[in-house]
């Protein structure tokens, strides 16, 4: 009976040692992945979210990233193509500095997003589901296409 009562004792210790964590395992906190996210500030903010944060911050550019023209949201400073981001005269020189991007359903942004962080910018700040997710939330979207998003 107690070499039976030993050979349990010995199997739950043994299970119980293979099933802690061990102590070799990568921390996610000190993973390639946590370091450049924790670099990077760029947000993808719900539409109540970026309306508060455009508010909030009104001397931030905010910049239409959707082609063709398909709406634009108040307060819309420069309609840049997702693709020719890169290119856009308008990028701050700061690429601390924050910038505030959209398109109809995100994906544009995401790609825009992509580029800008490539590109060394830590701060953008992309509406989470595009213009569809903002009229979805009940927020306006205006549809004359102004002069400068042609």
């Amino acid at each position: 009976m107690a070499k039976a009562s030993i050979a349990i004792l010995f199997t739950i210790v043994l299970l119980a040692t293979a099933c802690s964590s061990s102590s070799d395992q990568a921390d996610p906190s000190t993973t390639k992945e946590a370091s450049t996210a924790s670099e990077s500030a760029s947000q993808l903010l719900k539409p109540a979210e970026f309306a508060r944060y455009t508010k909030d911050n009104p001397d931030v550019p905010v910049v239409n990233v959707h082609i063709p023209y398909e709406g634009h949201i108040d307060g819309t400073d420069s309609f840049v193509a997702f693709d020719q981001i890169a290119d856009w005269d308008g990028l701050p020189q700061d690429r601390s500095a924050p910038l505030v991007i959209y398109c109809r359903s995100g994906n544009m942004s995401a790609q825009a997003t992509d580029t800008l962080e490539a590109m060394g910018y830590t701060n953008v700040v992309d509406l989470e589901g595009g213009m569809n997710a903002w009229t979805d939330a009940g927020f306006e979207l205006l549809t004359v296409e102004p002069p400068s998003a042609g």
